[in-house]
C-alpha cells in the first residue's frame, strides 16, 4: 500500500512519505499547515486512491469525544415510552453510532478524517487517547464492547489554533505541510487549469508571492485562494499585460477579493501603493 500524487492532487515527496509511514506504523497522521494547503483534500484523495471509504468527522467548538463514539437519545426513548412503543424495550434502538464506531465496524479498512481537531475543547484530544490507541470502546448502556476489526487509516488535521497535549502527540506521526514553492504551484495549477497561458500564470504567481511576502499582512492567501483567483482571471479574460501593469503601478490587483479576505489587508496594500507613489515623485 503506497500513496503518491494523483491526477487531481499533487503531493510533495515529504508528504507522501509521511502518509505511507503512518499507514505502515498504524498510527494517526497529524497534519498541520496553513489553511488552504490541502489537508482535508488529502484524506479524500487517499481514500479514492486506495479504493476505500472516507469517514469524515468535522470538529466544532462544541464537539465532545463522546460524539465520535456514540450518542444515547434519551429524549426519543422517553417520548416512545409515553406513546407505548415497543421500541423502548431495546435500548439499542436509541444508540446512534458515531464516526469512530462507523470506522471500527467498516467491512474494509476505511480512511477516518478527524478534521480541525484544535477547534474543540483542550481536553478533547486526551479524551480520545484510549480509543485511538486501543481501537476499542465500551457502550455502557448496552454492555457492548466495540472493537475495530482492522485499524482504520486515521488522518487528523490542525490549524494550530490550540496546542495539543504531549500524550496525544506521542501517539501520532506528525507532518507539517509546507507552503508549496513556485514549481509545485505550477503543477497544482496545471491539474486545475491545463490550458492556462504560461505568461499569465508566471505573472500571477509573481503577484501572488509578492502579496504573501508583504510585512504586516494579517492573512496570507492560500493555495485554494490562488486557484479561485486564477479561475476569475480566466473567466474575465484578464490578460497578463493587465496584471503586469498593476504589478508595476502597485495597489490592488484585479479580482483582489479572492486573495485578500479582510479590510486590514486591503488597506495595507493600498497604503503601501500610496507610499511607493509618493517616494517615486
Amino acid at each position: 500500500m503506497s500513496f503518491h500524487s494523483t491526477e487531481n492532487y499533487i503531493v510533495s515527496a515529504e508528504l507522501a512519505l509521511a502518509v505511507n509511514a503512518a499507514i505502515t506504523l498504524e498510527k494517526p497522521l497529524l497534519l498541520k499547515g496553513e489553511p488552504g494547503t490541502g489537508k482535508t483534500r488529502l484524506a479524500e484523495e487517499l481514500a479514492q486512491s486506495l479504493g476505500t471509504d472516507l469517514i469524515q468527522w468535522h470538529i466544532k467548538s462544541t464537539t465532545k469525544a463522546q460524539h465520535g463514539l456514540y450518542e444515547y437519545d434519551a429524549v426519543s426513548r422517553l417520548r416512545d415510552s409515553q406513546l407505548g412503543s415497543d421500541k423502548v424495550h431495546d435500548i439499542a434502538n436509541y444508540i446512534k453510532p458515531g464516526k469512530l464506531w462507523q470506522a471500527f465496524s467498516a467491512e474494509r479498512r476505511p480512511v477516518l478524517l478527524i478534521d480541525e481537531i484544535d477547534k474543540a475543547d483542550i481536553e478533547f484530544p486526551n479524551d480520545l487517547l484510549h480509543e485511538l490507541d486501543r481501537m476499542s470502546f465500551y457502550v455502557h448502556e448496552t454492555g457492548q464492547q466495540v472493537s475495530a476489526a482492522q485499524r482504520p487509516i486515521v488522518l487528523i488535521t490542525s490549524n494550530n489554533e490550540k496546542e495539543l497535549p504531549d500524550a496525544f502527540l506521542r501517539r501520532c506521526f506528525f507532518h507539517y505541510i509546507r507552503f508549496p514553492d513556485a514549481d509545485t504551484l505550477r503543477q497544482i495549477v496545471a491539474v486545475h487549469f491545463p490550458q492556462i497561458r504560461q505568461q499569465l500564470l508566471s505573472t500571477a504567481l509573481e503577484v501572488f508571492f509578492e502579496l504573501r511576502e508583504l510585512p504586516g499582512l494579517k492573512k496570507k492567501p492560500s493555495t485554494s485562494e490562488l486557484l479561485d483567483w486564477l479561475k476569475l482571471l480566466l473567466a474575465e479574460q484578464i490578460p497578463a499585460e493587465v496584471l503586469q501593469q498593476k504589478q508595476q503601478q502597485g495597489g490592488l490587483m484585479p479580482m483582489f477579493g479572492a486573495l485578500l479576505k479582510n479590510e486590514q489587508d486591503v488597506q495595507l496594500v493600498e497604503k503601501l501603493a500610496f507610499l511607493a507613489k509618493r517616494q517615486g515623485r
